[in-house]
């Protein structure tokens, strides 16, 4: 029994060992060039070179990331697929009636990666100059402002429902699959405002093309050290920065989960790495497997609440 017990602990050991034996595909369930693809292709570069293989990154968007979070949690529980992923995957459970997977049993939560605010902007051409312009707007004309969002589900339709709670407004939600898609309508005045991710957001306010009336963290941003709080900006209660982590199918051994946990907080904590990141509005998370899934758990629980006080519907 003793040398079965042996057997099958170096077997286990064998796993990270030999790990990663081929490339490793990550799935981004967002847009290309979306926050969550931007901070996923960063980290994924970086994996590659630790690990000499090819780290894949696919884009598979659509249904508040739920349609590349599905090919996860059907994938092998190998290590060699894994799901990139905004804290969408903490909002889905409250947003959608009929999930094809169990969040809190069909993945194993490795790793989270960073945390920014959401920026919201309108057109540099909109007559919005700040964030009470457009409450002031959408009180005095309810249902008459179109505000943007990345699908239901996203980070930034929470971030929307926050304030549209916190600031007791009526406006028209326009989901799109992605923050470029919300971008281009911003540029066409298809969409008067957006909550985008900062990294997404940043080159648009830089170029002057978009204008930022308010970031949704509790502190400025130092990437944007001019832009108001929504609390400095007139509104108390809404914030909601936007975060990104790692996951895999349930099963996958923990060595190589644990392996995969400290090769991608190596990668975080690399000068260039990290310079990009907080260049982009990013702050580093740095949690162990088990303090992301605690993490993961709460963010699961306190999407709920917000949803229900929202008053919206599973779909």
């Amino acid at each position: 029994m003793k040398a079965l017990l042996l057997a099958l602990l170096l077997a286990g050991t064998a796993h990270a060992q030999n790990w990663p034996a081929k490339p490793v595909h990550v799935i981004i369930s967002f847009t290309p060039a979306s926050a969550t693809d931007i901070v996923g292709r960063l980290v994924s570069a970086k994996l590659a070179e630790y690990w000499g293989q090819p780290v894949v990154p696919e884009n598979r968007p659509g249904a508040g990331g739920s349609i590349g979070s599905a090919m996860v949690a059907k994938a092998a529980p190998d290590g060699y697929t894994l799901l990139i992923n905004s804290n969408a995957h903490s909002v889905n459970p409250a947003v959608y009636a009929k999930l094809p997977y169990d969040t809190s049993k069909d993945f194993v939560d490795i790793v989270p990666l960073s945390m920014a605010p959401n920026v919201l902007v309108v057109n540099v051409a909109s007559p919005y100059k700040s964030l009470m312009d457009l409450v002031n707007q959408a009180k005095a004309k309810p249902g008459a402002i179109n505000f943007g969002h990345a699908g239901v589900g996203s980070g930034t339709h929470l971030n929307t429902e926050k304030l549209l709670a916190a600031a007791e407004l009526k406006v028209t939600q326009v989901p799109f699959k992605g923050t470029p898609e919300v971008v281009q309508a911003l540029f066409s005045n298809s969409v008067d405002c957006y909550w985008a991710p900062i990294s997404a957001g940043m080159p648009h306010i830089k170029s002057g093309k978009l204008r930022a009336l308010a970031v949704s963290s509790s502190k400025r941003s130092p990437a944007l050290p001019d832009v108001p709080t929504t609390g400095e900006a007139g509104v108390k209660g809404a914030d909601a920065p936007l975060w990104f982590g790692v996951w895999g199918p349930a099963g996958i051994p923990a060595d190589i989960v644990a392996k995969i946990n400290a090769d991608v907080r190596r990668a975080l904590a690399d000068a260039g790495v990290k310079d990009k990141l907080a260049n982009l509005g990013n702050d580093g998370m740095d949690m162990s497997p088990q303090e992301f899934a605690r993490f993961v758990r709460s963010e699961i629980d306190d999407y709920q609440r917000v949803v229900r006080a929202a008053g919206i519907k599973p779909q």
